[in-house]
């Protein structure tokens, strides 16, 4: 299973990025061709005029499983929800990701997920880079002609450039196919974060 997975890598591939999200979810398919990664589609899906959120739910489950059967992608590269202070939002969002993810494990598709810190090291160099900053970059790299009206869309780029970049010289022996670049989340936001706790 892993010398398999490592002549994926090491040859021609296609990425699939996503950007949870609830109301927009961006996505982006790249191909990599002799070393390089190229542009095959790239947009979002909108929700907003879906108030339920379940239906919310069904409908990205539906259009990532399309996109899936349509661009065949080899791996599915996946943006891991940003901590914030509406607990409500990150659960949304978190159900958000789970469904895009259960479209990718119903086709038996392997999942990545990393950070957003992460992406922007990968495709701009530094952590703290702006979305805008981002998008300019993917923009030049890719040679885009016409970029998309959500940022959301170059976010997912970016997951599936980050994911390119880091398994171009061969994907490591795993023990699962959904590989967390910052294992135990949970946690480590518990421990950075001691003030945001509440307790009895």
């Amino acid at each position: 299973m892993t010398k398999q997975r490592n002549s994926i890598a090491l040859s021609d591939r296609t990425i699939m990025g996503i950007d949870p999200g609830t109301n927009v979810m961006g996505y982006a398919v790249i191909r990599s061709r002799a070393g390089k990664p190229e542009l095959l589609v790239m947009g979002v899906i909108e929700l907003m005029k879906y108030k339920d959120h379940y239906v919310k739910l069904g409908k990205i489950f539906e259009r990532v499983k399309a996109l899936i059967d349509e661009y065949k992608p080899d791996e599915l590269a996946v943006e891991a929800p940003f901590f914030g202070k509406n607990v409500q939002s990150m659960l949304k969002l978190g159900r958000a990701q789970g469904v895009a993810m259960a479209a990718a494990l119903s086709v038996g598709l392997p999942i990545f997920e990393y950070a957003p810190r992460k992406i922007k090291i990968a495709v701009t160099g530094s952590g703290n880079a702006s979305k805008e900053q981002v998008a300019g970059i993917l923009k030049h790299e890719l040679q885009i002609s016409e970029m998309p009206e959500f940022l959301d869309a170059t976010d997912a780029l970016g997951a599936a450039v980050c994911h390119f970049y880091q398994t171009r010289f061969g994907v490591k022996e795993k023990t699962t196919s959904v590989t967390k670049t910052n294992s135990n989340n949970w946690a480590s936001f518990i421990k950075n974060n001691p003030d945001r706790l509440k307790r009895p």
